[in-house]
C-alpha cells in the first residue's frame, strides 16, 4: 500500500455565509475520495466556489472551480449566440467511490444563496443553510445545481414577446465522477509526461501521453495515434483539438481519459478561421476517423467551436467505442454533443449544448443529461438505425430555444432529414423533461419540413418509412411555453407508422389519441397504451 500524501492548506469552514480560515492537517486523497484543490496557473471561477469532503468526516477541502464563459456573441462573430453574452458556467470535478460525499457551495463574494435546486432532483440531496447550499451526494452523478431560480423561474429563450434579454446567468455544475480506473504513474518507463508550456510529442516509445497538472496549448489538430492513451488529470486543462484525421487505419484502440478539461476557448470556429481550415473537423474537440476499440472516458469539453466528440466508425459490435461520465458545456452554433455513428456507446454523461445534443445511432444511449439554451435537440432522428437501439434513462433539464420557425430544437426531431428507413428494434423508455418552461413542442418527427416552422421544399426526407419505434415511459413536466402543438407529419414516399406510446405524458395529460398531434393521412398504425 502506497504512504499517505498530506498536504498544509488554508482549510475553510462556511459561518453564517463567510469562511473561516482555519490551518489544518488535511490528507490529499482517499480510497474514496480524490480532490484537485487548484490548477496551478488558472484563474477560479469568480462566481462560487466549492468545499467537498466524505460525509460523516469533519474535513473539508476546496475543489477547484473550472469556468467557462460565453464570449461576447453577435451575429456573423465566430459562432456565439449574442443573447448568451456574458454567461457562465462554473463546474468542479472529483472521483468518488465508497460512501456518501457532502458538497459546499457559496458566492465568492459571499452574498448568500437564498434557494438552489437540483436537476436531475433524484441525484442529490440539497438544502440552504446560512446562505450557503449544502448537497449529500450518494452515488457518483452528473447534476446542476439551480441558484436562485436563475432558470427554474424564468423563461430564458423564445418567448411570446421577444428572446430573453435579462442579465447574464451564472450556472453551475456539480461532476460527481467514479474514481478513474487504469490511472498512469507518470513515472512508468511506457509514460510520457508533458509539463504546461511543453511542446507535447505526437510519436515516440510511449504508451501514454500523461499531462501534468497546470495550463496546456496543444493547439488545432494535435494528431492522436492508434494503440496510445491521452490522460488529462482533473487539475489539468488542455486548450486545443484531439484528431485524427488521416485514414481509417489510425483511430484505433485510443484512450483518452481522467476529469480533466478539454477547452475549445482558445479555438476559432471553423468558418470564421483565418486561414480557412483545410478540414473543418480539425476544429472538432475530439474528432477520430476509424475509432474502432476507442473510448473518451470522464473528461469536460468546454467551449467547443465545432461538433465535440465525433467517433467515426461503422457498426462493428466487436470493436466497439465508447463515451462515459463526459461532459460537455458549449456555447456557439455547430458545438453539437456526441455523435456515436453506428459502433458507439454513450453512457452517463452531460451535455449543455446550443446545438444539438446527441444523434440516435450506435450501439446505445443510457443515463445522459442534457440541456440546451439556444438552437439545438435532445436527440436527432435523422440518422435512427433499423435495428435493436435503447435509448433510456436519460434527463432532459432544460429545454430551451430562441427561435420556433424552424426545423431544430425540441427533444425528438427527425427535422425532415436523412434518408432510409428506420425505427425496426429502437425504443426510447424512461425518458424525463423536468424542464418547467420548454420554449418548443417536444415531438417534431417531421419527415419533410412543416409551415409555418420550417419550408417543405428545402427539408424533405429522403424515401423510407420510420416504423416499429416504441415511446415509452416518458415523462414531460410541461408543454411548450408558446403552445405549440406535438408533430408526426409524413410524407408519400417517407411515412410514419406502426409508433407505440405507452404511457407517454405531457404536463401530466397521458396521450391516448392522433388527435392530440398535429398529422397528415401519412402517419398510420400508431398506438398507445
Amino acid at each position: 500500500m502506497p504512504p499517505k500524501i498530506f498536504v498544509h492548506f488554508a482549510f475553510a469552514i462556511f459561518i453564517n455565509a463567510s469562511f473561516v480560515l482555519l490551518p489544518m492537517w488535511a490528507e490529499e486523497t482517499s480510497p474514496s475520495l480524490r480532490v484537485y484543490e487548484s490548477v496551478t496557473g488558472l484563474a477560479p471561477s469568480e462566481h462560487y466556489e466549492f468545499r467537498v469532503r466524505l460525509a460523516g468526516t469533519k474535513q473539508w477541502q476546496p475543489s477547484f472551480a473550472f469556468v467557462t464563459t460565453c464570449k461576447q456573441g453577435t451575429d456573423g462573430e465566430n459562432a456565439y449566440f449574442p443573447h448568451l453574452s456574458g454567461w457562465t458556467h462554473t463546474y468542479t470535478n472529483f472521483e468518488m467511490s465508497e460512501g456518501a460525499v457532502e458538497v459546499a457551495i457559496a458566492r465568492v463574494d459571499r452574498r448568500p444563496i437564498r434557494k438552489a435546486a437540483v436537476h436531475p432532483k433524484r441525484k442529490a440531496a440539497c438544502r440552504v443553510r446560512k446562505g450557503v447550499v449544502y448537497l449529500t451526494i450518494e452515488d457518483p452523478c452528473l447534476i446542476a445545481v439551480d441558484i436562485d431560480g436563475q432558470m427554474d423561474d424564468q423563461n430564458t429563450g423564445k418567448t411570446r414577446s421577444g428572446i430573453y434579454s435579462g442579465p447574464p446567468i451564472h450556472a453551475l455544475s456539480i461532476f460527481a465522477n467514479p474514481m478513474i480506473q487504469g490511472r498512469p504513474d507518470p513515472n512508468a518507463q511506457n509514460v510520457r509526461t508533458v509539463k504546461p508550456g511543453e511542446t507535447p510529442p505526437s510519436e515516440g516509445d510511449w504508451k501514454t501521453l500523461y499531462f501534468l497538472p497546470g495550463v496546456h496549448d496543444i493547439g488545432v489538430g494535435f494528431p492522436v495515434r492508434a494503440n496510445r492513451n491521452y490522460y488529462i488529470p482533473g487539475d489539468a486543462i488542455v486548450y486545443g483539438t484531439l484528431c485524427n484525421l488521416e485514414d481509417w487505419d489510425k483511430g484505433h484502440h485510443i484512450r483518452i481519459f481522467s476529469s480533466g478539461t478539454l477547452s475549445g476557448a482558445r479555438v476559432s470556429h471553423p468558418k470564421y478561421s483565418k486561414p480557412q481550415p483545410a478540414e473543418h473537423r480539425s476544429h472538432d474537440p475530439i474528432f477520430i476517423k476509424g475509432a474502432t476499440s476507442t473510448s473518451v472516458e470522464g473528461i469536460t469539453i468546454a467551449d467547443a467551436a465545432h461538433h465535440s466528440l465525433m467517433l467515426v466508425s461503422g457498426y462493428d459490435p466487436d470493436h466497439p467505442t465508447s463515451v462515459r461520465w463526459t461532459k460537455i458545456l458549449n456555447w456557439r452554433a455547430n458545438g453539437d454533443g456526441i455523435n456515436p455513428f453506428a459502433n458507439g456507446l454513450i453512457e452517463d454523461c452531460f451535455i449543455r449544448t446550443q446545438d444539438d445534443a446527441m444523434y440516435v445511432n450506435g450501439r446505445g444511449i443510457r443515463r445522459v443529461v442534457v440541456w440546451n439554451d439556444a438552437n439545438g435537440s435532445a436527440f436527432v432522428l435523422s440518422a435512427i438505425p433499423d435495428r435493436d437501439l435503447v435509448v433510456e434513462d436519460c434527463d432532459v433539464i432544460y429545454a430551451r430555444a430562441i427561435w420556433h420557425h424552424w426545423s431544430g430544437g425540441r427533444l425528438f426531431n427527425m427535422r425532415g432529414a436523412g434518408k432510409g428507413a428506420g425505427g425496426e428494434g429502437v425504443v426510447f423508455r424512461n425518458i424525463r423533461v423536468s424542464d418547467p418552461r420548454p420554449t418548443l413542442q417536444h415531438f417534431m418527427i417531421a419527415m419533410q419540413g412543416l409551415k409555418p416552422y420550417s419550408d417543405p421544399a428545402s427539408r424533405n426526407r429522403g424515401p423510407g418509412d420510420l416504423a416499429g419505434v416504441v415511446f415509452k415511459n416518458i415523462e414531460i413536466a410541461a408543454p411548450s411555453i408558446l403552445g405549440l402543438p406535438e408533430v408526426l407529419w409524413g410524407t408519400p414516399t417517407a411515412g410514419i407508422k406502426n409508433i407505440t406510446f405507452e404511457n407517454v405524458q405531457i404536463g401530466g395529460k397521458q396521450f391516448k389519441s392522433l388527435d392530440q398531434f398535429k398529422h397528415n393521412e401519412h402517419v398510420k398504425e400508431i398506438t398507445f397504451r
